[in-house]
């Protein structure tokens, strides 16, 4: 791996990348360069781990080694795209044509060969965390009576804050960030308790009741927070 050159423009503050790879040496190189490069990154040697800071920690981009102990990262690709559009670039010293295109198939954004330039990496970085971002909604989502503050993770009526406990919150963002879609069940439980909860279908549904209770104006006859029967749950602005 080369030495990295200028980062034009730096990295925005706090952007998130997490690395994936269960060589602890690469991982420091890694990391360290993506730190001098702007950027908050931290690693993960398992394909679990991986699984379980995507989920609670909300990384920007994930820069993932396939071969992994335990879960590879062909299954953490699957995983993640089950919930997740969360930019993936795979690292990989696996060369044949097979892997990539497995790979990208699956879900993956792009493939880079291990040796790579450092240069190269954080150019390839940029270009995802640009893609993502043309996708995302804005900061706020603006609804009939409240305001969601994607970047403060604060909910305002007006110019009141509106407490919510993290896991209201935590509910409320995956839900804001997707408006009209709807998002499945086990996605929404995997973001807001983790993994090993995709079942508990019963916590989300006092979860989203408490929601409903703070935000909608007839918690009874919701407008904004909907329940899509057998799927999941929808946010309408």
């Amino acid at each position: 791996m080369s030495a990295a050159g200028p980062h034009p423009g730096g990295a925005a503050p706090d952007t998130r990348v997490l690395v994936v790879d269960d060589d602890p040496s690469l991982l420091r190189a890694l990391t360290i360069s993506l730190r001098a490069g702007g950027y908050d990154a931290v690693g993960a040697v398992s394909g679990e781990e991986a699984l379980d800071r995507v989920a609670h920690w909300h990384p920007e981009v994930v820069l993932l080694d396939l071969g992994l102990p335990g879960i590879d990262g062909t299954e953490v690709i699957q995983g993640v795209r089950g919930w997740s559009q969360v930019p993936i670039i795979v690292l990989s010293a696996r060369h044949e044509r097979p892997s990539k295109v497995e790979a990208l198939d699956l879900g993956a954004d792009d493939y880079l060969t291990k040796p790579f330039g450092m240069d190269e990496l954080l150019a390839r970085v940029r270009a995802a965390l640009r893609r993502a971002r043309a996708d995302e909604p804005g900061p706020r989502v603006e609804a009939a009576g409240f305001t969601v503050d994607l970047a403060a993770h604060r909910v305002f009526r007006g110019t009141t804050d509106v407490h919510l406990t993290p896991k209201e919150w935590a509910l409320v963002e995956a839900l804001a960030r997707h408006p009209g879609r709807i998002v499945p069940r086990h996605q929404l439980l995997l973001e807001v308790w983790g993994p090993g909860y995709e079942a508990e279908t019963e916590y989300l549904r006092v979860l989203i009741g408490r929601v409903r209770r703070k935000l909608e104006a007839d918690h009874a006859h919701p407008r904004h927070f909907l329940t899509e029967p057998g799927m999941g749950y929808r946010f309408e602005p």
